[in-house]
């Protein structure tokens, strides 16, 4: 029998959806499984979009631009524009959702072998994008008591070899909901500028800050625009996770046409789901401005549900909706497991995603597990309510620390 590559035997399994087989046999037996594993918002999608799918009169689906229509390019600039990113059509190529914009940008910068310094915790399938490209992640430790705030300089600069091709962050954070300051973000781009690295931000959760704090992009930082790449998406902002639409935006000419490259290898992002979020930009602001203030009040739930339960830490998310919490195990893959396949309270159980996966360490995160707050209210209450009372019923059945 033929085997398959190294590359694809070794790659990561996701912390996301590693347990979906077993969610689904939970729900062949009747039980209703709470989805707080993946960052699936349940608030309605853009009316405007909605109506342009189904409004849709074009005969034929047919391709379209590799780098996305020039229609959809011109209103990401305003968009842009209103969050002081000054930015052109031709910065801009639109992408099967950020994971693609990630890639592409991993296959313009690096070569096998090259590495990208992240600061730990990170989105657990940046690891995957890096091992597809062949590329080492080098993964910087930050404190959980300190809210997973950025690690020391000295500590990241330290970590730089011959063989590093850029710093990555997501700001805000997935899956910590940390928001990076300016002077952090500075730090970054004065690393980057001095070691002639590239700096990639993922600022897919822009819109989603909260307690007063304020996001900054890498594109509005003076000096950087060779070096400086952003990764964006319509998937969490519009609650469009579907439409698999993201973008690669950058100012250095020499990616850009790179990319491009790439882009039209695979032809075209998807032609209905561009018009869909081309009509998603036409909503009013009011749509984002109640979206935020819907997680504000599910962050809120989620902490004081969680600062409830016995021997549960939490550090407080300061943007995105995700929040890492600490549990009284020692094996938090084993517990999530478990809550799937044998507990069930009122034939009920919740889905968590174990976080030692948003880790680059074997041990590290392995006590955590990450929860998503795109549950309503009262839903969320109760997916809390059975983490509290899992726990209970694990740790009494001779598991947890």
């Amino acid at each position: 029998m033929p085997k398959i590559s190294r590359k694809g035997a070794n790659l990561p399994t996701s912390p996301i959806r590693k347990l979906a087989r077993e969610a689904t046999l939970t729900k062949k037996r009747g039980v209703e499984v709470y989805h707080l594993n993946i960052g699936q918002p349940d608030l309605p999608s853009p009316n405007k979009a909605l109506k342009a799918i189904k409004s849709y009169e074009e005969t034929v689906i047919a391709y379209g631009p590799s780098e996305g229509t020039q229609s959809f390019r011109e209103k990401l600039v305003a968009y842009y524009k209103q969050h002081d990113i000054d930015v052109y059509t031709d910065d801009i190529l639109v992408t099967t959702g950020a994971s693609e914009a990630i890639i592409m940008a991993l296959d313009c910068i690096t070569n096998e072998g090259d590495e990208l310094i992240i600061p730990e915790p990170f989105y657990a399938n940046y690891e995957t994008f890096a091992a597809a490209c062949g590329v080492n992640v080098i993964g910087i430790p930050s404190d959980f008591e300190n809210q997973f705030a950025l690690p020391s300089i000295n500590t990241i600069e330290a970590a730089i070899t011959p063989k590093t091709r850029a710093l990555f962050i997501c700001n805000p954070n997935n899956p910590s909901g940390y928001v990076y300051t300016k002077s952090e973000l500075e730090a970054l781009a004065q690393i980057a500028l001095k070691h002639d690295i590239f700096f990639i931000v993922d600022e897919v959760y822009r819109e989603f800050v909260y307690d007063g704090h304020t996001h900054m992009s890498v594109l509005q930082f003076d000096g950087l625009e060779e070096h400086a790449i952003l990764i964006d998406s319509m998937s969490k902002r519009y609650s469009m996770c579907g439409a698999r639409i993201g973008c690669l935006i950058t100012k250095n000419k020499e990616i850009t046409h790179a990319a491009l490259k790439f882009a039209q290898s695979r032809l075209c992002p998807p032609t209905i789901a561009i018009h869909a979020c081309e009509a998603a930009l036409d909503e009013p602001q009011q749509y984002l401005t109640d979206a935020v203030e819907e997680y504000q009040k599910r962050r809120q739930t989620a902490m004081e549900c969680l600062h409830g339960i016995k021997g549960v830490e939490v550090a407080q998310p300061k943007g995105a909706f995700y929040c890492l919490v600490r549990l009284p195990v020692s094996d938090s893959d084993h517990f999530a497991k478990w809550m799937l396949e044998s507990f069930a309270d009122n034939n009920e159980t919740l889905m968590v995603a174990p976080a030692n996966g948003f880790f680059s360490g074997d041990a590290t995160g392995k006590d955590m597990i990450r929860i998503a707050f795109v549950l309503n209210v009262d839903k969320l209450k109760r997916a809390l309510e059975l983490l509290k009372i899992g726990l209970v019923r694990y740790i009494k059945e001779g598991y947890g620390d």
